[in-house]
């Protein structure tokens, strides 16, 4: 038996996560992915309002704002037998959209980037160099000699006082950084800005949705943002769409091409071997024909052959999740009964987490950028295939590289172009169907007495599904699977590994004590373990039930 390493918590992410590893000879050889929170959510649904569980399930977490909400009412616009006017399918889009440009920026820089960048060696850093540097990789609006060094006086200011803030408790100094001081500068001031710009880009959602977190105009058949259809709040979205766009295209993407020079090798690290997206954007109420980002499967990584996804396929497996004993269920008949006695962590052959594993098919798939990039560039995307082939024709890689850590954070970006500059379309989509006479953003419709409602969507996370089922007009099975499930759950009855367990296997390790390499395709994956994972006694263990009146 190699030597066992324990990170638990994973910090960076959303939620509570454990992950555990073996290594010998300095590589992982076997990794253990524990989710640590139970969620609940379903069995409170049970008994209420179909209308209402979009408002409960959001709350999954404050990251995801939105996009819980957008399945709930996806699904029950499913069940309910509705087809949405063109204006609210639009409205949704733009705030999805949104959702991608907010929570890839605030993923590549203030959670992710730290792996790859030492903010202590910027203190180092030559500022008129630094500023050279940027002025070659970057056309950004804000540098120079005198910027950088204010930068790095600020962050001197942190060293000395003792208190790092954010960026405490790091690996500074650790041998698997390869950025110099001057690039490491550059990225800790981006770092700063994107702080700035991510502010800018949450108003997104406030402008159609009513707030950020957790907007409020979605309900089952369209929006209730009729009020907002006017040109100066119309013009405001346009120009924060068009603010964001331009930080991502002039800071985001020549940050990523400059660090990822530096980290080549990790093209050849953290890959998976089938990937699923459900696809999202509907271009028209033909889906999934007009998904902007197409719905498939890429199986044993062949882009080759794409097959289209269906959700019919989507079991969970409860083998190795503290959940009571079954078989491996669809979501329509999906069950949450956690485990009576308190539960012991037991990797291997035992129950060691509150996440099931979900698979497609019977695979274990990895689903979220990179998932939905594949999916894209395998069926020739006019927009995202291009994208891919000139990233990798600048760094000088093969497409293999984009199975890996390093290919699932290019992937984030470059859809965060796409979608960006496809919202623009959108809005402008919007402004002539209002020039045109047409306002209408919700249809009527009736509760059924029995149905049963499926809302697939693919958020910036990966893709998400939730399924309901309705007795009496009231909720008699709610279920829903979510991308950080697809992605950190475990293994399953067959031994099969999940995603994470499968992408750790080969992780070279330089510092067993400072972990950094784990770090880096965890974070890749940008965990939400709230929206996999809650809602229990932690002193009694026991599940806390909800009376409906």
């Amino acid at each position: 038996m190699g030597k066992r390493i324990i990170v638990d918590p994973i910090t960076r992410i959303e939620g509570h996560l454990r992950i555990e590893v073996e290594i010998k000879g300095g590589k992982v050889v076997n990794a253990w992915s524990s989710g640590q929170m139970f969620r609940g959510i379903e069995i409170m649904l049970q008994g209420r309002d179909p209308r209402d569980a979009q408002h409960f399930v959001q709350r999954s977490c404050g990251v995801c704002t939105y996009i819980h909400a957008l399945a709930a009412v996806r699904a029950a616009d499913d069940a309910f037998g509705v087809k949405i006017p063109k204006n609210a399918r639009l409205i949704r889009n733009l705030l999805h959209g949104a959702q991608y440009q907010h929570d890839h920026l605030v993923h590549f820089y203030h959670l992710h980037a730290l792996d790859w960048v030492d903010i202590v060696s910027a203190l180092k850093a030559d500022p008129k160099k630094t500023a050279a540097l940027a002025d070659n990789v970057s056309n950004a609006k804000f540098g120079g000699t005198t910027y950088f060094k204010e930068v790095q006086q600020r962050l001197q200011t942190f060293v000395d006082s003792g208190q790092l803030g954010p960026f405490s408790n790091a690996y500074w100094g650790h041998p698997a950084y390869k950025l110099p001081p001057e690039a490491n500068l550059m990225a800790a001031a981006h770092y700063i800005e994107a702080l700035r710009m991510q502010a800018r880009t949450a108003r997104l959602h406030a402008i159609f949705g009513g707030k950020n977190p957790h907007p409020q105009s979605l309900v089952p058949g369209g929006v209730t943002a009729v009020a907002d259809l006017k040109p100066d709040r119309i013009a405001e979205f346009l120009y924060i769409t068009k603010e964001t766009d331009d930080f991502i295209r002039n800071v985001y993407i020549p940050d990523l091409l400059a660090v990822a020079s530096f980290y080549k090798d990790w093209g050849g690290i953290g890959g998976t071997t089938n990937f699923l997206a459900w696809g999202d954007f509907p271009q028209s109420d033909k889906e999934p024909d007009s998904l902007y980002m197409p719905r498939g499967v890429i199986k044993k990584r062949d882009l080759a052959n794409p097959v289209m996804a269906d959700a019919a396929k989507v079991t969970e497996d409860v083998t190795r999740a503290w959940y009571e004993n079954g078989s491996p269920k669809h979501p329509y008949e999906g069950e949450t009964k956690p485990l009576q006695e308190n539960p012991k962590y037991r990797p291997g052959d035992g129950k060691y987490s509150w996440m099931k594993a979900p698979r497609y098919d019977g695979m274990a798939c990895e689903v979220g950028p990179l998932a939905r990039v594949l999916v894209a560039y395998a069926k020739g995307h006019k927009d995202i295939k291009p994208l891919v082939d000139s990233t990798l024709k600048k760094l000088g890689i093969p497409a293999t590289a984009l199975f890996s850590t390093l290919g699932r954070t290019a992937a984030r970006a470059l859809e965060t172009v796409a979608i960006g500059q496809a919202m623009q379309g959108w809005v402008m989509e919007l402004v002539e169907n209002i020039k045109n006479g047409d306002t209408k953003t919700y249809e009527p419709y009736e509760i059924p007495d029995k149905s049963m409602g499926v809302g697939l969507n693919d958020v910036p996370r990966g893709a998400l599904g939730h399924w309901v089922k309705i007795e009496n007009k009231k909720i008699k099975n709610y279920q829903y699977v979510v991308p950080s499930t697809w992605n950190l759950g475990p293994r399953d009855a067959k031994g099969n590994l999940g995603p994470v367990e499968e992408a750790l296997i080969g992780t070279p390790i330089a510092d067993p004590k400072r972990p950094l390499e784990i770090l880096r395709t965890v974070h890749s994956f940008d965990p939400c373990i709230a929206c996999a994972v809650h809602v229990i006694d932690p002193r009694t263990n026991e599940v806390y039930k909800i009376r409906v009146v």
